[in-house]
């Protein structure tokens, strides 16, 4: 009897250790598959927005709503206010009904100037900024969470779901101090706004220029000054792309503790197409813009 009870006691130990460490296992197994499946859709959104995709209508299965709070910013650099703007397949003044609006969306500049809404580096002189984030239920994973079902909604509402943050961010380019009517050395660099846009000067002869530096016949504005483009073109032809993955959606619209942030870097123009009134941006990495 008494080796009975203590083979009886060893197997309830054990058993108490084995039921202890379950739940463990269990947790790093579902963090494993939900890690997996963001590394996955990650590529798939990463080269369906850095290439500029216009016909991946599949996404519209998967990305359930958008969000852009879309900020003002004065002339003077401060801050205005801010709208906040929603896009989902269903409500909304621009519906999520395929993929080059997704991807459209997707792919707004972080910031945009006053006048025509076209990429700029920075909001020193105004502009607005966006913050777009995109609600998605899992591209990858098990068939049975994927469309179409007969069972639809029951089967997107049990379904792994993540938020993107998505920043498309300008390149970082150096901006020289602002002309003023003083002394320069020779190769001292100076930024100059006319009419709303920045250009970027060196000067060539030391010396204290009456004028600003400017494209123009005037000798003692032209001469001491030599237009620089490659911080313009640079900041017009080169984008950083960065795409933050928050999982999981909860069904409360909280999301989980995961984090993960994918970068790359493009190279080339951002285009643009108009739908019903909403201004859709693009990459166009094989096409590339000169400065004025």
């Amino acid at each position: 009897m008494v080796e009975i009870a203590i083979s009886l006691a060893v197997i309830g130990i054990a058993l108490v250790a084995i039921i202890g460490v379950l739940p463990i296992g269990m947790n790093t197994q579902r963090d494993n598959r939900e890690e997996t499946i963001i590394n996955q859709d990650a590529t798939i959104l990463m080269e369906a927005i850095r290439g500029g995709a216009r016909g991946m209508d599949d996404l519209t299965n998967y990305v359930y709503a958008i969000t852009n709070f879309h900020g003002i910013y004065n002339r003077d650099g401060t801050f205005s206010s801010q709208i906040p703007l929603g896009f989902t397949y269903a409500n909304g003044s621009l519906l999520l009904t395929n993929g080059m609006i997704i991807v459209g969306l997707l792919s707004s500049p972080e910031f945009l100037d006053l006048t025509n809404l076209n990429p700029i580096n920075n909001l020193f002189m105004g502009g607005y900024s966006n913050h777009i984030v995109a609600y998605v239920r899992s591209i990858s994973g098990p068939a049975v969470e994927k469309p179409p079902q007969p069972n639809d909604s029951v089967i997107r509402e049990d379904s792994f779901g993540y938020r993107v943050l998505c920043v498309n961010a300008p390149v970082a380019v150096y901006t020289p101090p602002l002309w003023a009517a003083q002394s320069y050395n020779a190769g001292d660099y100076v930024s100059y706004i006319l009419n709303g846009q920045t250009t970027y000067w060196q000067a060539i002869i030391a010396g204290q220029p009456p004028l600003p530096p400017r494209s123009s016949n005037v000798p003692d504005s032209s001469v001491r000054w030599a237009r620089i483009l490659y911080p313009q073109e640079l900041a017009a032809n080169l984008h950083e792309l960065r795409l933050t993955f928050l999982w999981p959606q909860q069904p409360n619209g909280k999301v989980g503790p995961g984090r993960q942030t994918f970068r790359t870097m493009v190279a080339g123009q951002i285009v643009t197409n108009i739908v019903a009134g909403q201004i859709l941006y693009f990459y166009q990495s094989q096409s590339f813009v000169n400065t004025p």
